[in-house]
């Protein structure tokens, strides 16, 4: 029986998680510890490494005491992060990224969109790199962040010694290597895996020719070993300091890997979280406008990845509950119960669905509040909701939060479309995040795509993939694929309601989806030609 065990480590948006698994995948325990994001003018959006990494140590230490094993089982680390940039000053103390100058304030995140300029302008060059991000950069990537810092903040800018992806940033301070991984650099760097190169024209062309001065010169696959755990760091998290730390993963190519990895072909893996990703692999690169990648063993060695994604999913339905005058109330009444809010939604949307049948017939939302990451790649895209009435209470409420799900698993048919249509093959479709606690949203997600969903059986895929990547560094196991088939596991399947009644349905819904984008794009241009001439 292997004895071994495997941290994962898990940095979101909202939170830092450590997950404990044996080598057949059981929990053992799980830590949670949440971290700021500081929103800031122009869509700046902004975090501090310093509470990051503290409230990384936190994480460790609280599930080492719930797992209650001798730390000695504990054989490899893996780290997943968020897409977010990290700026590391030559004394390793962080950089302020801020405008206003915050020194705490030392990385760009992910959903940051103060780069809209530079993105375009790196379009506009039209290099050979962009066929590999779908045809052109988003503004969530680095490049265009790292293209802004060195305009906007020059002095700051030079003071960088190290620009890290945060998974990256994690290994490093964990292992004192300076190591970046194939699969930060690839799907957020313009990095073309496949050469092992940054494109030399591109980066010429926006003025980032000396970028190589400030990022790692050694690159690795996921799953290899970056070090092992500085001996200050092991003594403060209570492990030995022979303890492998793998190279780093994005936190959704670690669910990807977590629910793919042992069936690689024809899976598609949705990550649902505050955004969600969209990972599908193959033997051969499929280029898909639109549509990040095709990216050379980012996520799986030897395999091709394509990466969906929309900007907005979780966040969507957060803030738009956020804004109904009911939900507070609602909010108060789930206390009073012990239940979850959502429970007690998802109940008002059963009530609503007795009394109609299709309660958003006439209720539409075109999800893209935060722009539109595939297929349409339109960072200036905007939501819009048509057919509000004057309708109050919960009923108001049920009936746009269906809408909202419905919105959203839409924009996950759109993806899947332009995937489809490109040549890949999707026979399965496997979830893991904050959509899998709701089942409602399940539903709508099977039915609005005609495809069952299939969960897996550790609820935190995304945690587990990252102690995969530490299983196979540390030898636990030959390889990812190995690693997986013994540790992820899956659990029950949804299935797609596939009634004529039903397909009907969201057949209409989604031609009003696909409609209303292109219906709100000309009502902006003359929107925005009438105000520009006031």
């Amino acid at each position: 029986m292997n004895e071994e065990a495997y941290i994962g480590i898990d940095v979101g948006s909202g939170s830092v998680r450590a997950g404990i698994f044996t080598a057949t995948g059981d929990r053992l325990a799980f830590a949670v510890h949440p971290i700021s994001q500081f929103q800031g003018e122009g869509d700046c959006v902004e975090q501090s490494s310093a509470e990051i990494w503290q409230a990384t140590g936190a994480a460790v230490r609280e599930s080492l005491r719930a797992a209650g094993i001798d730390p000695a089982r504990i054989r490899g680390i893996g780290f997943d992060a968020t897409c977010s940039l990290v700026a590391v000053a030559a004394d390793g103390a962080g950089v302020s990224v801020s405008p206003q100058g915050q020194a705490e304030r030392d990385i760009i995140m992910w959903r940051d969109h103060r780069a809209q300029e530079e993105a375009r302008e790196i379009n506009r060059t039209g290099d050979e790199a962009l066929r590999y991000v779908g045809g052109e950069v988003s503004v969530e990537m680095q490049l265009p962040k790292i293209l802004w810092l060195k305009r906007h903040l020059p002095d700051r800018y030079q003071q960088i010694w190290r620009l890290f992806d945060l998974a990256d940033y994690l290994v490093w301070r964990a292992c004192g290597q300076d190591v970046a991984s194939t699969c930060t650099l690839t799907c957020k760097w313009n990095y073309l895996a496949h050469e092992q190169r940054f494109s030399a024209s591109l980066l010429r062309a926006i003025g980032l020719e000396a970028l190589g001065e400030k990022i790692p010169a050694t690159v690795r696959d996921p799953g290899e070993k970056a070090g092992t755990l500085r001996p200050d760091i092991a003594r403060e998290w209570g492990l030995s300091e022979s303890v492998v730390v793998a190279t780093g993963i994005i936190d959704a190519h670690a669910g990807g890997l977590s629910l793919s990895g042992s069936q690689p072909q024809g899976s598609l893996a949705i990550i649902s979280g505050t955004s969600n990703c969209h990972m599908i692999l193959s033997k051969q690169p499929v280029l898909i406008p639109g549509v990040w990648g095709p990216y050379w063993g980012a996520m799986l060695p030897r395999w091709w990845l394509n990466e969906g994604g929309q900007s907005a999913a979780g966040a969507l339905v957060e803030w738009t509950l956020s804004q109904h005058a009911c939900w507070a109330t609602l909010r108060q009444a789930a206390k009073a119960q012990g239940e979850s809010a959502y429970h007690l939604l998802n109940q008002r949307v059963q009530q609503l669905e007795a009394a109609e049948r299709w309660p958003t017939r006439h209720l539409h939302v075109l999800g893209d509040h935060h722009g539109n990451r595939s297929p349409r790649a339109n960072p200036q895209a905007r939501g819009a909701i048509y057919g509000l009435t004057l309708e109050e209470g919960e009923a108001g409420l049920a009936r746009l939060y269906l809408a909202t799900l419905q919105a959203i698993a839409y924009g996950t048919r759109h993806i899947i479309d332009a995937m489809r249509a490109a040549g890949h093959d999707i026979s399965r479709i496997v979830i893991c995040g904050g959509a899998t606690k709701n089942p409602l949203w399940l539903r709508e997600y099977a039915n609005a795509t005609g495809c069952d969903i299939h969960l897996a059986r550790e609820e935190d895929a995304v945690t587990l993939g990252a102690a995969l990547l530490g299983a196979v560094a540390c030898g636990g196991f030959p390889s990812l694929t190995d690693a997986v088939a013994a540790m992820s596991h899956h659990g029950k399947t949804v299935a797609a309601d596939r009634s004529a009644q039903t397909h009907a349905f969201h057949q209409a819904k989604y031609q009003v989806y696909l409609q209303m984008y292109d219906d709100q794009q000309r009502a902006q241009q003359r929107y925005n030609a009438i105000m520009n001439n006031a």
